[in-house]
């Protein structure tokens, strides 16, 4: 992978634990060889390997991605929670 592309591709997406993602999942994509989704969308892509295909698709603006919202989780307290009958007292 070119090292001037990732730089440049991380710019875009910001989390380089996406980038790997949307890179790894692209390369599966164009090593597939089947229908419309294994041709580059980028134009020359001569002495190019896919990795590299694929980053310049994502610096061009050629595949996009959404980022979940985040959800703050909380932690359930146990109030109001029915104690199972072998630990009621008698």
């Amino acid at each position: 992978m070119n090292a001037i592309l990732v730089q440049k591709a991380l710019l875009k997406v910001v989390n380089a634990n996406v980038l790997v993602n949307l890179v790894s999942r692209r390369v599966r994509q164009l090593n597939s060889g089947a229908g419309g989704s294994c041709r580059p969308l980028v134009a020359d892509t001569a002495n190019l390997g896919a990795a590299d295909i694929a980053l310049r698709e994502i610096i061009e603006d050629k595949m996009g991605f959404d980022m979940p919202e985040l959800i703050e989780l909380t932690r359930p307290t146990g109030r109001n929670r029915k104690r199972p009958q072998h630990w009621a007292k008698t």
